[in-house]
């Protein structure tokens, strides 16, 4: 996992040459806020993905136990909201 985002990065930032001018971002921040966006919906993904075979499980044990799946499933999303709140700030 981690060898393919040092090769996004590596590939996303070029070297900095010593030219005199000021120096400008590799990406601009819209596509920084876009990408940020891109991975925290990911990174919730991930995680409704294990959250949600358990909570299904736990459901057709117990009904009772609808409610507290629900907000476990739902949990990660607020992820993907925070990166949104972000884009707003950016942008």
């Amino acid at each position: 996992m981690y060898e393919m985002l040092f090769a996004f990065v590596n590939a996303v930032v070029p070297l900095a040459q010593d030219t005199g001018a000021a120096a400008e971002p590799a990406i601009p921040a819209s596509a920084a806020a876009a990408l940020a966006v891109g991975l925290a919906a990911l990174g919730a993904g991930y995680a409704e993905r294990g959250i949600g075979s358990a909570a299904i499980g736990a459901i057709a044990e117990d009904e009772s136990l609808f409610g507290t799946g629900l907000i476990m499933t739902v949990l990660p999303e607020t992820l993907v909201i925070l990166a949104l709140v972000v884009v707003f700030i950016v942008g």
